[in-house]
């Protein structure tokens, strides 16, 4: 959900910010500036690094398999 939001430049930065990204894109623009700053992204990165990690995927997934095969021979 999007919020509607009045904010106040000064002209020069208005200009700027008009001949650089354009009018239909200042929104977007602002807050792709803003968002790291201000949204908790730590966990996202956290798991994106863990990701990148093959090593450490490839172990995963064996422990994962080992997992699942010792619930299959476990008595019910």
């Amino acid at each position: 959900m999007h919020r509607k939001m009045t904010i106040t430049l000064d002209e020069v930065v208005y200009e700027g910010l008009y001949r650089t990204v354009g009018r239909r894109k200042m929104s977007q623009f602002i807050e792709d500036l803003i968002r790291p700053h201000v949204v908790d992204t730590s966990l996202d990165d956290g798991y994106r690094a863990m990701a990148a990690d093959k090593a450490r995927e490839s172990e995963a997934v064996e422990w994962c398999n080992g997992l699942a095969g010792d619930m299959a021979d476990a008595a019910r």
